[in-house]
């Protein structure tokens, strides 16, 4: 008898191990390769994931725009300030407030599609390399990533589901040509045009170590900021070693090294209306903040405008006073992570708290409430999300801040009127220094 118990514990422990083994698979079976649940919502609002959307319709002409696949679909309901209260549980105060404020404003929520799809390899990289990753310098920074885009596809805390939205895929690398309006309280805006290049450097074969991307942003129009040029070489952690950005002034012909560019600094080509962390959503260094796993909620999110990315929309059919015009915005019910900032003790930032709602399908920002030093709301930052479905990625077709105590509103990223932009098209990092950026500004 005591042969056969000791006997028993190797047994045990193999069959200890087989059960986890089994227990993580099905886990893993239950998730999506990005991390999010395949299933669909309890209430049958959001559907199961069955892959995205990676085809272009028949027909797909990039110099034409992007066709919408759902065309054809008329909203489920449209919520107003009047109705609001019923919708509540899956609204952010920033959008309640926003139905409040203005008589006009309403959303339009139609039926959900969980469009968001990447390439294999992308799913291969996050497979690879998962549970192989962890934060460093309390959060700050990760290790262990090279290629993976979701470095944690099953995030624990809420500095995890930002670091998933920092380094999502956006194509290896891209082109847009874009237009951005800071516009007045009664409605005037003067476009100020863009043409931005992006290199993640994760999709390069020997990344530099600490490398996130590297990023250049042209500035076309309008004469009086023509040339005010920005070029940056985006670290992973950005306390351990500083983002390196450098600023043309065409007024002195020069290129500067630019060492503000980050955190609450305003934002370039945006009048005041957003920092420069503001963009994309949220980039930049965490550290300023706590940050707070909430949970996972269903939300009533801006996604699949296809109708707001139209070539047959012209900006002043899209640019009202007060708000978009919100019979092209689309609304769909999506499960979010939610995820609250707090500013830290000690430090400074010109938000002392912001709530982010970050898709579970993209890692994608999907809508931030932003409140001042005093608790006082203070910006509603919405991001149009799209599938550009011949990529294929989710990212935005434009996205828009309300500035509540300016009684203003900038939209950036709109490419209506401009030309098309390029994915994954050849560019290395030799493209992105300070001598390229004189060659490029004169």
């Amino acid at each position: 008898m005591k042969h056969m118990k000791l006997a028993s514990k190797p047994l045990m422990a193999l069959m200890a191990f087989a059960f986890a083994t089994a227990a993580t698979a099905a886990a893993a079976a239950d998730l999506t390769p990005m991390g999010a649940e395949k299933a669909g919502s309890a209430d049958g609002l959001v559907p199961a994931w069955d892959g995205g959307l990676t085809k272009a319709p028949a027909g797909f002409d990039p110099k034409k725009g992007y066709a919408d696949p759902f065309a054809s679909e008329k909203p489920s309901f449209t919520i107003t300030a009047a109705n609001m209260a019923q919708y509540k549980d899956k609204l952010t105060p920033g959008q309640m407030e926003m139905l409040k404020r203005f008589p006009d404003y309403k959303m339009n929520v139609y039926p959900s599609h969980r469009t968001a799809a990447y390439p294999q390899s992308v799913y291969d990289n996050v497979k690879a390399e998962a549970g192989k990753i962890s934060l460093t310098g309390g959060g700050n920074g990760v290790t262990g990533a090279t290629h993976s885009t979701v470095p944690f596809p099953e995030p624990k805390s809420g500095v995890e589901v930002i670091w998933n939205h920092v380094m999502r895929y956006r194509g290896n690398s891209f082109e847009r040509f874009s237009a951005g309006f800071p516009v007045q309280a009664n409605g005037n805006f003067t476009p100020v045009t863009v043409t931005e290049n992006f290199l993640m450097a994760a999709s390069t074969a020997n990344p530099e170590p600490n490398r996130l991307f590297s990023y250049m942003a042209l500035i076309t129009g309008p004469s009086s900021v023509a040339g005010e040029d920005l070029l940056v070489i985006e670290p992973i952690d950005q306390v351990k070693e500083a983002r390196q950005a450098w600023l043309y002034n065409p007024g002195q012909r020069r290129v500067m090294r630019a060492p503000d560019i980050a955190y609450d600094s305003p934002g370039q080509g945006a009048d005041g209306l957003r920092t420069t962390d503001d963009y994309d959503g949220f980039n930049g260094a965490p550290d300023r903040y706590d940050w707070k796993l909430v949970g996972k909620k269903e939300m009533y999110i801006s996604y699949n405008n296809y109708k707001l990315n139209s070539k047959s929309e012209k900006y002043a059919d899209i640019i009202k006073p007060g708000h978009l015009n919100q019979d092209l915005v689309r609304y769909e019910p999506h499960r979010v992570w939610v995820v609250e900032a707090t500013l830290k003790p000690g430090k400074r930032h010109v938000y002392a708290k912001r709530t982010f709602y970050v898709d579970e399908d993209s890692w994608q920002i999907a809508h931030t409430d932003a409140y001042d030093g005093r608790g006082e709301l203070w910006r509603v930052h919405e991001v149009e999300a799209m599938q550009f479905y011949d990529v294929p990625t989710l990212w935005l077709s434009g996205e828009t801040i309300y500035d509540l105590q300016a009684r203003r509103y900038l939209v950036q990223g709109l490419t209506n009127q401009e030309k098309p932009s390029r994915f994954n098209y050849k560019v290395d990092s030799t493209y992105f220094t300070a001598d390229n950026l004189r060659r490029l500004s004169n």
